[in-house]
């Protein structure tokens, strides 16, 4: 039989992976969202204007990858399905492009925010034994989780590397030698997401990524929930 702590892990790791997957998929319909009212309709025609998960999941992304990594103990990542958009449609495509890019992890930063409002609302009213002690325990749990998995999101896809939103953003934004270099090394970006999410803390215990999270989602996190 399962211990305590350990029934306690599995369950929390089912939730993360849940809300992985409805989180991921909201940031898409955030990218498809706004590349429509920026005047493109790809994403529409293709069915992915829509709140529905069933829409947005990738298989490997959204279900196989969050569960092998939560298995593993470290942090959770996903990715849904990208949206896909045409640039040339956007009324002003240097400057929408990167809005429509950046939608994506706003839609994540919203739901951080939202998740630490029901956080709040959910001690308060344990503190007045509305919520019982278990109830109120699992719900305060699960909202937390939501916010540090919603901050988590935000920032990991706000890394400049493809395919992730971050190299979309800051693209449009380099000029010259500086955008040809970048479109160089966005050649070698898997390969360097790989080594930084898996083979350096693995194998030299250097965690960049994990380091570059702790600061800006951890902290994000806390400040939301108050700690």
């Amino acid at each position: 039989m399962l211990s305590h702590l350990s029934l306690e892990r599995v369950i929390v790791m089912a939730a993360s992976v849940v809300l992985v997957m409805v989180s991921a998929s909201i940031h898409e319909f955030g990218h498809a969202f706004a590349a429509y009212k920026l005047g493109d309709d790809t994403a529409k025609r293709a069915g992915r204007l829509t709140l529905n998960p069933l829409a947005h999941i990738d298989r490997f992304g959204s279900l196989i990858l969050p569960l092998i990594m939560g298995l593993a103990g470290g942090p959770i990542f996903a990715f849904a399905k990208p949206v896909p958009y045409n640039p040339n449609r956007l009324r002003n495509p240097r400057r929408d492009e990167v809005i429509v890019a950046f939608a994506g992890p706003l839609t994540n930063i919203i739901q951080a925010v939202l998740g630490a409002i029901v956080c709040r609302l959910l001690w308060r009213a344990a503190l007045s034994f509305i919520v019982g002690n278990v109830v109120g325990y699992w719900l305060y749990t699960i909202a937390t989780t939501y916010v540090y998995v919603n901050c988590s999101l935000a920032f990991f896809n706000l890394i400049p590397l493809p395919p992730l939103d971050g190299s979309s953003i800051i693209s449009p934004l380099l000029k010259g030698e500086a955008r040809r270099t970048y479109y160089k090394i966005q050649h070698y970006s898997m390969p360097i997401l790989m080594i930084a999410l898996y083979i350096l803390p693995s194998m030299l215990r250097i965690d960049p990524v994990g380091i570059y999270l702790d600061l800006t989602a951890g902290n994000l996190a806390q400040l939301l929930l108050g700690w």
